[in-house]
């Protein structure tokens, strides 16, 4: 007589340390059970004195192995798991990915159906998600087609998730939608999350990789984040913009960019033209404060009255609007001073010296457009560069210029640079204030 076996429930098998497997029970037409062994694992554990036990891979996946396992892999839930699979893996910051995929063929086309990330989403629910995926490829239709969202509308959720982080004169947003709308969008806009490949992203990013390096960067860098957003919402598996793309595309070749500068000699004639400008008063004064201090905009912009000492005659910017991230020390010129009086008649001394019409701080755009109003080809960057071409040309030592700049000097020299110099600095800044004055 042909027995025919029933998987009719499953019992616990006699506790080992560390982990406790499950053993089906099968019932046999005579009447008569049969404890089948039918799980293999490849996985270790751990019992309770720390010792190693080897855990075997199920020929079914079950709640305690998904728990438990750890070595990196996929594993498959049997013949009856409609294609389910735990995928397993290690992640950049040492900890463990686990998320669930189906392996199924629809129109003749075999692909991976992302279901979400584990313990999320568990095991039982994973099942119930494999199963009515199934029943829709049966009825003929695509499991994902009337939920999975477009590319255009996953970066819509994305960048609402991150608004909230962002500050409220964050530039982010705007070159999100810049990056994309130039070159994401008319790509793969229309397509879905599921649908969008490595050829689609590469094809994105080679015109870029190596003539437009930041934009490239920035680029792949927010295709990733709303590519892992869909594997997080189980829209797909795998994430098509991550390191195996920088690996296609080869190192980024080096570009060495200046900013605009304007000849030493040029630099009086250009601050006599934002002075007659008309411009806000505050924007003026920071412009010329900048220029004559050699400092960075965000430096001269951000700065506050409590950060002077006009005794000692010297502007200490601190370390966390530093580009070196150590505080620098600006010996102020008589030029310096007289700027910094005129600004303390508006300000009252307190607060930011040079603030905006609003009385915040000033965007870090509005120098440039006042540059760009006054047909002034430089940026305000580039008053340092003149500055430095100036100390060049007049015998100022490189040492002094470097720290005259916030400069950080490598190799040996750096090493044994232990003073800022400042005092012998001051001399300089005072012939470089009379000089674009």
């Amino acid at each position: 007589m042909r027995l025919q076996a029933v998987l009719s429930g499953f019992i616990r098998y006699p506790k080992l340390p560390g982990h406790r497997p499950l053993m089906p029970i099968l019932w046999f037409q005579t009447g008569s059970l049969c404890f089948v062994p039918l799980h293999h694992y490849t996985d270790r554990a751990t019992d309770n004195a720390g010792a190693e036990i080897t855990m075997k891979r199920p020929t079914i996946l079950n709640a305690t192995f998904v728990r438990q396992v750890r070595q990196p892999g996929r594993y498959g839930d049997g013949r009856g798991g409609y294609g389910l699979t735990l995928l397993v893996r290690n992640m950049k910051n040492g900890r463990l990915s686990k998320t669930w995929a189906q392996r199924v063929r629809i129109n003749g086309k075999e692909t991976n159906l992302g279901l979400g990330n584990y313990p999320v989403v568990t095991l039982a629910e994973a099942r119930k998600r494999a199963l009515t995926n199934r029943k829709a490829i049966e009825d003929g239709r695509h499991p994902h087609a009337s939920k999975t969202p477009t590319f255009h509308q996953a970066t819509e959720k994305v960048i609402a998730i991150h608004r909230a982080k962002w500050t409220p004169r964050s530039r982010t947003e705007n070159q999100w939608r810049s990056l994309f709308s130039a070159n994401v969008l008319p790509r793969i806009g229309h397509k879905r999350v599921d649908q969008i490949n490595s050829s689609d992203v590469l094809a994105i990013l080679s015109p870029l990789w190596h003539s437009k390096t930041e934009t490239a960067r920035k680029t792949k860098r927010y295709l990733a984040a709303v590519m892992r957003w869909a594997v997080a919402q189980g829209y797909r598996e795998d994430n098509p913009a991550d390191g195996r793309i920088r690996d296609a595309l080869g190192k980024h070749i080096p570009q060495t960019r200046h900013m605009r500068a304007l000849p030493h000699g040029e630099v009086g004639a250009a601050l006599a033209a934002v002075e007659s400008s008309g411009a806000y008063r505050s924007t003026i004064l920071a412009t010329w404060f900048l220029t004559v201090t050699a400092t960075r905009s965000g430096e001269t912009r951000l700065a506050t009255w409590d950060e002077v000492d006009l005794n000692r005659r010297v502007w200490t910017v601190p370390g966390s609007r530093t580009k070196t991230g150590r505080p620098h020390r600006v010996p102020l010129s008589g030029a310096a001073l007289a700027i910094l009086a005129e600004a303390a008649g508006f300000t009252r001394g307190v607060g930011l010296i040079f603030p905006s019409v609003t009385g915040r701080a000033m965007s870090d755009s509005t120098i440039s457009k006042l540059f760009r109003e006054n047909a002034i080809s430089c940026v305000p960057h580039g008053m340092r560069s003149s500055f430095r071409d100036w100390c060049g040309e007049t015998g100022v030592p490189r040492e002094v210029a470097e720290q005259a700049l916030s400069h950080v000097v490598k190799g040996v020299e750096g090493a044994y640079a232990r003073s800022d110099l400042l005092e012998v600095r001051r001399p300089v800044m005072e012939r470089w204030g009379e000089y674009v004055t």
